[in-house]
């Protein structure tokens, strides 16, 4: 039960308080619940938007959007805001990508693609529930948070010490690939042929942004995963809204 509180009160708002410090290898078992934490957010997703029935649809959006962010904290959307900076302010440069990384200031394209990121879910949210697809809204939440899992367990994290590290160090191997391959499965069994597609779309783009975190720093960070986990997301909403 611990691993899985441990995931809970990462990933979300809510609040989650610990009966104890963690173990560094409770730590690690908690990557095992990010998927079922999305699932949560994602059931919690659509308990909102069946109150929200019968309200102006752009109205609708906003607010499952507003909600959305709400429950998780915002976190990820820091750590894409991290990256964005870094990676141009890096010029190429694995070092001071890093340091830029670190700098808690968010510079222009930082909001920028901050605003363009929302704008796209805002857009997708909208044209899913004018077509009265809903099931983006427990599918997105758990593929994207299944990519910190697929990320620790296959990419090097280059941050020593701390959370990540911990994570890194502890996380259960075999039972990793079992739960990843489960999520796969339960997202074939909920959506069907739109499962397979937003599988396929959030496989290939993690593939992608893995290969770029590689081939630039050699790894990835905190910031880095919570990019991944965004962008997945927002792929995910976008394909299905298409």
């Amino acid at each position: 039960m611990q691993p899985f509180l441990i995931a809970l009160q990462f990933l979300t708002s809510l609040p989650i308080r610990l009966p104890g410090v963690p173990s560094p290898e409770q730590l690690g078992r908690s990557l095992l619940f990010y998927p079922l934490v999305g699932a949560l957010i994602g059931t919690i997703l659509l308990g909102a938007n069946a109150l929200l029935a019968g309200s102006p649809a752009a109205l609708h959006a906003a607010l499952l959007l507003a909600l959305w962010v709400g429950l998780s904290g915002a976190l990820h959307l820091d750590g894409l805001a991290d990256s964005a900076d870094a990676w141009l302010g890096g010029l190429g440069d694995r070092e001071r990508t890093l340091a830029i990384m670190k700098d808690p200031r968010s510079g222009p394209i930082a909001v920028v693609v901050l605003v363009l990121v929302l704008l796209l879910k805002f857009a997708a949210l909208l044209a899913l529930l004018q077509h009265g697809d809903t099931q983006a809204l427990f599918l997105a939440p758990i593929l994207a948070r299944a990519t910190p899992l697929a990320l620790f367990l296959t990419t090097p994290y280059i941050r020593q010490g701390g959370l990540g590290q911990a994570l890194a160090d502890h996380l259960p191997r075999h039972a990793a690939r079992y739960t990843l391959a489960a999520t796969a499965l339960g997202a074939l069994l909920i959506a069907g042929w739109s499962g397979a597609g937003a599988l396929l779309l959030a496989a290939a783009l993690f593939a992608y942004l893995r290969r770029t975190m590689m081939k630039r720093l050699g790894g990835c960070t905190g910031d880095t995963v919570g990019a991944v986990l965004e962008l997945v997301e927002v792929v995910v909403l976008v394909g299905l809204a298409l």
